[in-house]
């Protein structure tokens, strides 16, 4: 097969510089060499290759943008490696997003700098491992509905609820987990080990089976008042972690448009049906044709995107448009290369099925389609369709 190259029928790498192209080839690299010859085996075990994570932190692909502690990457660059590594897998670019977006970003912004001197080296290091407590079993769209709770009891909160659908959960070192303490809500960061904290994995995915999925659950949990996130407050202060996330889920979803496009490309220019193969055909050429118009704008967009974040023009409704459309561009990417591989389409041996209920999950998690259409909704009109 081969070798990987991508897509770029605009000549986008003509507006990137000489470190983003870099920085994105040494990890397209990484992910053909590393991790694609280990993806199957963890598919069909439903585990997460860890023996990987040091060797993502010795990339500097662990928390890159935070300041200080990350290894300074443009949020271009950034982007760009989330691109690639979903072009792998999304569980890989879930790993790095939680731990670099989710956790890394929120002890940096609110964190003292007792926490972030305690956990930051760490976990860009890849020695230490973060997991982002905020949906539970009967809240996910709706957060400020949580129901998990933080009690002040003197020198210590005791922290009781659930969290779930939580990746990397049971193998995290530290939780940043949201929960209200009185009416505000609160971030707090849980040790893994503290008394009253257990976590349960989440078995059996038909998504994300290259991924550790979890509950967190607190039963009377008490933790030190230096647990807490003391800079903010209400739900800006999850919902600020989510923004960071989602504009790298955008970056995501053109990797793995590219690596359905790209596998469907291929086995349409060598499968023979009738006398031809079948890249030939006027009804193949339409989907990979349309394929390759989608990932196209979805480039550009996160390109505009990633510049206007680095010039911190970034506004969060701009995010939404981003995960909304790349999303749902590389899902359909991905049915119609299902379709182009016809019944190969539905076995391990190729990616596009695995992508492909991967994707699912991407699209609903971190905001679904309809949230993000009602977040820009309500940007646009002035006016609030939900609470």
């Amino acid at each position: 097969m081969a070798r990987y190259k991508g897509v770029d029928f605009y000549g986008m790498d003509a507006l990137l510089s000489d470190e983003e192209r870099m920085v994105r080839d040494s990890v397209r690299d990484f992910v053909s060499d590393r991790f694609m010859p280990l993806v199957t085996k963890h598919y069909r075990e439903g585990s997460f290759p860890m023996e990987i994570v040091p060797e993502l932190g010795e990339l500097g692909l662990l928390g890159p943008t935070i300041p200080d502690y990350g290894s300074g990457l443009s949020s271009v660059a950034y982007g760009l490696v989330l691109q690639e590594l979903e072009r792998g897998d999304s569980g890989l670019r879930s790993f790095v997003s939680v731990q670099g977006a989710l956790c890394m970003w929120p002890i940096s912004a609110y964190g003292s700098k007792e926490q972030k001197e305690r956990w930051l080296p760490g976990m860009a290091r890849g020695e230490l491992i973060g997991c982002f407590g905020l949906t539970e079993p009967d809240f996910g769209s709706n957060p400020g509905g949580m129901t998990t709770r933080a009690v002040d009891d003197g020198d210590s909160y005791v922290l009781n609820g659930t969290k779930r659908w939580i990746t990397n959960g049971s193998v995290a070192d530290i939780a940043v987990v949201w929960a209200k303490l009185g009416d505000d809500v609160r971030g707090f960061l849980v040790e893994k080990g503290t008394p009253g904290y257990s976590t349960r994995d989440i078995e059996n995915k038909f998504s994300l089976r290259v991924s550790t999925t979890s509950e967190l659950i607190f039963e009377d949990c008490r933790i030190p008042k230096s647990a807490l996130l003391g800079t903010v407050t209400g739900l800006k202060g999850p919902l600020s972690c989510l923004t960071q996330a989602r504009y790298g889920i955008a970056w995501g979803g053109v990797g793995a448009a590219q690596a359905v496009y790209d596998e469907a490309l291929e086995y349409a220019k060598t499968r023979v049906q009738f006398s031809r193969p079948i890249g030939g055909y006027q009804l193949v050429q339409q989907k990979l044709v349309w394929m390759l118009n989608e990932i196209t704008k979805g480039q550009l967009l996160v390109l505009r995107l990633g510049r206007l974040k680095d010039e911190g023009a970034m506004h969060f409704a701009q995010v939404s448009l981003a995960k909304r459309n790349n999303i749902w561009m590389a899902l359909e990417c991905a049915r119609l290369g299902r379709d182009i591989l016809g019944a190969s389409g539905i076995t391990d041996e190729y990616h596009v099925g695995r992508h492909m209920t991967n994707l699912e999950s991407v699209s609903t998690y971190e905001g679904t389609h309809d949230i993000h259409t009602l977040i820009l909704g309500g940007h646009i009109t002035g006016l609030q369709a939900f609470e």
